[in-house]
């Protein structure tokens, strides 16, 4: 597979700015800084665990002004320079919050945080609990009842702990223990599950039980015995019998990309193509964040992230009941966002974009080449052959992607927004990696999950995402509405039955509702106050995207309560700063109440006002062989489409494919199929029909 590396063919402009841009990500000296600030509230020699430092985003009301002065070429008002901290002194539990003024050069805020708030998981971290958990004299004990073969190696996989409200107050995690060949760095450990489980604490990083798992078809726990090894199940290519009739697919590009990149400041990039501009932004929680979205200068989306993700799993048994984790709040997309130029992840003439985080010290952690943008073709854009002459035109459908990709311990998650020339933007999400696995006896089968190799269960669980979107299509003040289409009643009207209608509700409180295909329900954000020039309809953005099961644990429990976003396809509440994360801004061992089904729950008015409306969609995983050992992509798509915003067909002017162009090889017969045509004469009269 044959890529260009863009830089050497795209020019990236940078524009005069001194000030850092107020959504630009934050640099390496602002995220030491901040940390300073921190540590002068405190007397010398504080141990400090730093969790976050990240943007402190400016206030909807101060920022809008800004890009709208930005937008039309005008003097921008002054914003201060703000960033959000979170910390821990190390070795409590006294866990904090903070806003750093930098441009101000002051804590603006800090506060500690209460009972049942914790902080996401970090790199130091996880590596400090795999190291509490192999060195523990008991698991160490526990590990000697198997029996292993000697030079065996252990593998450890920290998992968030979960909630069930049973003595679960302190922060802990749940260890998982694997083992692995011990020639091969790259063996699947997932392969060969083992039926220990400690848990660490993360005060003082002590195993503070050990879990034996259950193996078999209830809860029983057995006494460990020596453990059958079973042979391993690679997934890297130097184990299989590859293919030798795949032939070489090249994708070249020998102008050069058709986007420009122009650089705001030392962090800051805002992208154009094909009418659309938007800026990028990056941070430790989200990863990818895009702004001011416009298409060709009209405002369409303020805002646009992935605001949460859940995977509860379906074992009902102890200690797996409590598997469901938040990976963006428990342990941040940033924080696991890929090197992409270290695998063939990205085609054509692409554009890296490289970021930095902050680590538990204060200091700086350099993400290189963490977002991808490239130019894709998506087969036909739109296409017409008049069949009375065999003439066709036809468009092809190209597409910007902005693409990172996330892992996960086992599993690893392909995000990207993608642009096409029709106005249309697409959230798109690809599952793939290694299944969860544990161990299970051999000779049973349980209902909750399926067998992948000789003692290795792969429990069914659910992958829930939720999409935030802030829109301003064509302006701030935007209603949600859904239409469903309705079969006209048999009538004088009707009396062939096959007429339907289209009938339209406008969604007047903040709410949770849902996708009902029966009906073909569709939601779409209007603004009422433009209407097209054409059919006086107001301009709209509609929402399309996957039917998906809800959330399957019952409402009483743990699960539930803390998965907010999890139970409806659609919510919608009014617009207030600080509420981006669907699932509350802390999830880690979360109880609940503080995300976006609690906001909805304010029944405030949504109607022609600054409103949010949050998108789930997600994949019932009933795993099976085939995902083992590496899982085929599962593809998510979400995608937020124009209606009655333009005139016609937007993507009308997008010059026509041919072949030179293209550089395709082909073999083609012309379409021409026979008709007949007539023609009105001079005094109105229809001639003759003549044959083409």
């Amino acid at each position: 597979m044959s890529t260009e590396q863009i830089e050497s063919m795209l020019p990236v402009a940078r524009a005069k700015q001194v000030a850092p841009h107020p959504l630009a990500p934050l640099s390496s000296s602002e995220i030491t800084k901040s940390a300073d600030f921190i540590r002068d509230l405190y007397p010398s020699g504080t141990n400090f665990q730093f969790k976050s430092i990240t943007l402190q985003e400016p206030e909807k009301a101060e920022l809008v002004p800004f890009l709208e002065a930005e937008h039309y070429g005008q003097k921008t008002p002054h914003i201060d320079r703000k960033t959000f901290v979170n910390y821990y002194i190390r070795n409590t539990d006294k866990f904090h919050e903070a806003v750093v003024n930098l441009t101000q050069q002051k804590v603006e805020s800090n506060q500690r945080l209460g009972p049942n708030v914790h902080s996401p998981a970090d790199g130091e971290e996880i590596i400090a609990v795999e190291k509490a958990a192999l060195e523990d004299s008991g698991v160490k004990a526990e590990v000697a009842k198997l029996k292993l073969p000697e030079g065996t190696v252990i593998i450890c996989d920290p998992w968030i702990y979960g909630s069930d409200g049973v003595n679960d107050d302190k922060k802990m995690w749940q260890v998982f223990m694997y083992m692995r060949d011990p020639d091969n760095l790259d063996s699947n450990h997932y392969a060969l599950p083992l039926p220990i489980s400690p848990v660490v604490d993360t005060i003082e990083y002590k195993v503070i039980r050990i879990d034996i798992l259950p193996t078999g078809v209830d809860h029983t726990k057995k006494e460990l015995q020596p453990l059958k090894v079973q042979p391993p199940n690679e997934y890297m290519p130097e184990y299989q019998q590859l293919r030798t009739d795949l032939k070489p697919l090249n994708v070249t590009q020998p102008e050069g990309a058709s986007f420009t990149v122009t650089k705001t400041g030392e962090t800051g990039e805002v992208i154009e193509w094909q009418k659309w501009s938007f800026r990028i932004g990056f941070n430790q929680r989200e990863g990818m964040v895009l702004y001011n979205v416009r298409y060709d200068g009209r405002s369409l989306f303020y805002r646009l992230s992935l605001s949460d993700m859940n995977i509860p799993y379906a074992d009902p048994r102890h200690p797996y009941h409590k598997k469901a984790a938040f990976d963006l709040g428990d342990i941040g997309a940033g924080v696991m966002a890929n090197n992409l130029k270290l695998g063939c992840d990205c085609l054509g003439a692409i554009h890296y974009i490289s970021g930095v985080l902050s680590d538990d010290k204060g200091g700086v952690i350099p993400m290189e080449n963490i977002i991808c943008v490239h130019e894709q073709d998506a087969g036909i854009g739109w296409k017409h052959t008049n069949y009375r002459t065999g003439r066709a035109a036809l468009v092809r459908n190209r597409e910007l992607v902005l693409q990172t990709i996330l892992t996960v311990a086992n599993y690893e998650y392909i995000l990207a927004f993608i642009f096409n020339q029709a106005g249309e933007v697409t959230y798109e999400v690809r599952a793939t990696g290694i299944l969860s696995t544990q161990p299970i006896d051999e000779g049973i089968s349980v209902p909750w999950g399926t067998v992948v190799h000789p003692g290795v269960l792969a429990s069914h669980h659910q992958h829930i995402f939720s999409l935030r979107v802030d829109p301003m299509i064509d302006g701030h003040n935007n209603r949600l509405v859904y239409e469903e289409a309705i079969s006209m009643p048999r009538s004088d009207f009707n009396p062939h039955g096959v007429g339907y209608t289209v009938k339209e509700t406008v969604v007047e409180e903040s709410c949770g509702m849902d996708v009902d295909y029966e009906a073909n329900r569709i939601f779409k954000i209007q603004n009422a106050n433009v209407l097209n020039p054409i059919n006086g309809k107001p301009v709209a953005y509609k929402i399309v995207a996957p039917p998906f099961q809800k959330l399957m644990a019952d409402h009483d429990s743990f699960t539930y309560k803390r998965a907010e976003f999890a139970d409806h396809s659609i919510y919608v509440t009014k617009h207030k700063d600080g509420e981006l994360y669907a699932g509350g801004k802390y999830t880690n061992q979360s109880r609940g109440g503080t995300g976006v089904r609690s906001w909805a729950n304010r029944k405030e008015s949504v109607k022609d006002t600054d409103l949010v409306v949050f998108v789930q969609f997600g994949l019932q995983h009933i795993t099976r062989i085939e995902d083992f050992p590496v899982m085929p992509c599962e593809i998510l798509k979400v995608s937020l489409k124009p209606v009655n915003f333009f005139t016609k067909n937007p993507a009308i002017d997008v010059p026509p494919s041919n072949q030179e162009f293209n550089r395709s090889t082909h073999l083609s017969e012309q379409h021409h199929q026979p008709s007949l045509e007539a023609e009105i004469g001079e005094r109105g009269e229809v001639c003759c029909p003549s044959k083409l």
